[in-house]
């Protein structure tokens, strides 16, 4: 069987024939994507609408057609399964599976021409993703986690993704996508730990939860997520060996306050602060 991800031969243990089946439309779905995305990313022409709900928060003909695409590919393989997606309305399945997508988280940095951005799809049964892929179309660069599977594809190769293992808050690296993440109270949670971490950086959107899964960051804190912005991530990271929660430490991927981090320890030192966040 030739692997999805790397067009080689696979030479690994085999996964069963249902879930290379979820892997290969998987990867379908994030090429649909890219080849629907790129010819939008820093064109002069495209166009940006204002979903009108608080501040601004943009929709682009990029995200409409990528969105378009990956649903059309799951219309040809996958009609059985539901879907959950960011700009469509949401189709039943009767699979018992649900594929979670963003077809561009980060919208800001995307019309904005920074590379943040990426395009998020996730794999769900009934207790939460299963499987997940984190797709930078502009950098060349595929995050996958699940059935077995850590690894990453882009222009310096396949590589293993795997986590840090850094256990204390003073020697992390923390990332939020806004400094003014969510309620003042959020805020001061956030806060609380980014004063007692080595560094923290902001605005990388979806990126920061790859960064995670790659070993270059320790961790993500947010508020305010939905599902299919914290889906594909939770996949990615945990394969990776990494574990992402609510901020009391429960599940967290139909959305809200999130919680990525590299190991168990760093995730209980940055809880301890979090959890008794009103």
């Amino acid at each position: 069987m030739t692997d999805p991800l790397t067009g080689q031969e696979d030479v690994a243990p085999r996964v069963d024939h249902d879930a290379a089946a979820l892997i290969a439309t998987a990867h379908a779905m994030a090429d649909a994507a890219r080849a629907a995305i790129l010819p939008y990313f820093r064109n002069a022409r495209l166009r940006t609408d204002d979903k009108g709900i608080g501040r601004f928060d943009p929709v682009t003909e990029a995200d409409r057609a990528a969105e378009a695409a990956m649903r059309a590919v799951l219309a040809e393989h996958r009609p059985d399964d539901a879907i959950l997606g960011e700009e469509e309305a949401a189709k039943p399945g009767t699979s018992g599976l649900t594929w979670v997508i963003d077809p561009i988280d980060g919208t800001r940095a995307f019309i904005s021409g920074t590379t943040s951005w990426g395009v998020l799809i996730a794999l769900c049964d009934a207790d939460g993703p299963i499987y997940g892929l984190i797709d930078q179309p502009y950098i060349g660069e595929r995050f996958e986690g699940g059935f077995g599977r850590a690894l990453v594809a882009g222009p310096m190769g396949v590589a293993p993704l795997a986590t840090r293992a850094i256990d204390a808050l003073a020697e992390a690296t923390l990332f939020t996508t806004f400094p003014e993440i969510g309620s003042a109270a959020e805020r001061a949670g956030f806060e609380a730990v980014r004063d007692r971490v080595k560094l923290t950086r902001y605005g990388l959107d979806c990126y920061a939860y790859a960064l995670i899964a790659a070993g270059q960051v320790d961790l993500v804190i947010e508020a305010g997520l939905a599902s299919y912005d914290i889906a594909a991530p939770i996949a990615v990271i945990t394969a990776a060996g990494g574990i992402v929660t609510d901020w009391q430490g429960g599940p967290v991927h139909h959305g809200g306050r999130a919680l990525a981090a590299a190991n168990p320890a760093i995730h209980a030192a940055a809880l301890a602060i979090l959890r008794d966040i009103p």
